[in-house]
């Protein structure tokens, strides 16, 4: 009798050990906490998630809801929107309706597959960010018989930051430029996600293309087949910050426009400077113009020094300046970390921007919006040329 109660009792406990739904076999991992910034009056929480399948049948991710504090909603996507944010590892980029990463199938991730959901969350100003970010995904699971069923994963936690967001000066001496391929959720910079030494980073999540807007209204004049076509082209580019000279790297030659040479590891960047303006804070300038970097390594430069000119060096078609901001020292193996500028003025957008008809919008203490026309006002040079 004592047997068959001890049976029944295993039974029992067998029975409530399932009792709990498993939810999807998904690992979710954020390999970067958002670090609020601030675009015009709105502020800005921008990372990614991770999700890699490790289930045997695929998994569609059917809706992504995103709540703040007290479980206050921030965010709620699904179908094409929610498509349109996320990338498949390994799939082509999207290049049309025929590609492998289309909208229709983006948010279904094969076994053993990985997928990165590209977040971006805007919130009022003048409200605090939230400490942490709670996430709501349903995925549908379809069965070898084809019979779907959902599997929820509730309430995966993702700390916000708190770390300061630096300040810039200008990194010219003025004038008028575009912020091309700049801060947004659908750039190239945004979803370029770089993996190196069993590591992955995504060093550009705010990176900025910067191109001189001459006084045609364009980038270039009389055609585009020479370097000095281009209005940006000689520009000197200045220390937007105090700070100490990390790294110099001036041997590549520039580029002829519109012909872009083999890239590597080594030459992404072409001819760079890396400035390190506070603790696990770095500028880089990429693409600079070979011969003319007036720093060595270790140098202490002070905001609005020239460091060097614009060039068309590297993994680059025509003459501008890559900046952007990292935790570490170097292009490539780094997060991306946001920045502000302490002024400019909004002229548009750079697909609207006419040279006569334009908002003039002053912007404080913001990041610039990606492919945003910005006017820098001149700041005081320390060096010559």
């Amino acid at each position: 009798m004592k047997r068959w109660i001890g049976i029944a009792l295993l039974l029992s406990l067998a029975t409530g050990s399932f009792a709990r739904e498993r939810g999807p076999r998904v690992e979710v991992v954020c390999p970067a906490d958002p670090i609020p910034v601030r675009l015009n009056d709105k502020r800005v929480l921008v990372y990614e998630l991770h999700v890699t399948n490790f289930d045997d049948v695929p998994l569609t991710l059917k809706q992504l809801e995103v709540f703040g504090d007290n479980r206050a909603p921030l965010l709620s996507i699904a179908d094409s929107k929610l498509a349109a944010a996320m990338v498949r590892v390994g799939a082509p980029m999207e290049m049309g309706s025929g590609s492998a990463n289309t909208a229709e199938d983006s948010r279904t991730i094969n076994p053993g597959t990985r997928a990165v959901i590209y977040m971006w969350i805007e919130i009022p100003g003048n409200t605090a960010p939230p400490v942490t970010l709670a996430h709501h995904m349903v995925f549908a699971a379809l069965a070898a018989d084809g019979k779907a069923s959902d599997a929820t994963l509730d309430n995966l936690p993702v700390p916000v930051s708190r770390e300061p967001v630096v300040t810039l000066s200008p990194p010219f001496h003025g004038g008028t430029w575009l912020a091309g391929e700049g801060p947004s959720n659908r750039s190239n910079h945004r979803r370029t996600i770089t993996a190196i030494d069993g590591h992955v980073y995504s060093a550009e999540r705010f990176a900025i293309d910067w191109l001189k807007v001459g006084p045609n209204g364009d980038s270039r004049h009389d055609g585009s087949t020479r370097n000095d076509n281009w209005w940006g082209w000689g520009e000197p580019v200045l220390a937007v910050a105090d700070g100490e000279i990390t790294e110099v790297v001036d041997e590549f030659p520039d580029n002829t426009p519109r012909v872009l040479p083999p890239v590597t590891l080594d030459n992404i960047g072409g001819n760079h400077v890396i400035l390190k303006i506070a603790p696990n804070r770095f500028v880089c300038y990429a693409h600079l113009q070979h011969g003319s970097i007036k720093v060595h390594l270790h140098d202490h430069v002070r905001t609005g020094d020239i460091l060097a000119l614009l060039g068309n060096s590297g993994n680059t078609t025509g003459a501008h300046l890559h900046l952007q901001v990292t935790d570490r020292n170097s292009m490539l193996e780094a997060q991306g970390v946001p920045f502000e500028f302490a002024d400019f003025t909004y002229l548009g957008p750079g697909a609207d921007y006419e040279l006569e008809k334009h908002v003039t919008v002053p912007w404080k203490h913001s990041i610039p919006p990606g492919d945003g026309v910005v006017e820098f006002q001149g700041s005081a040079t320390r060096k010559t040329q």
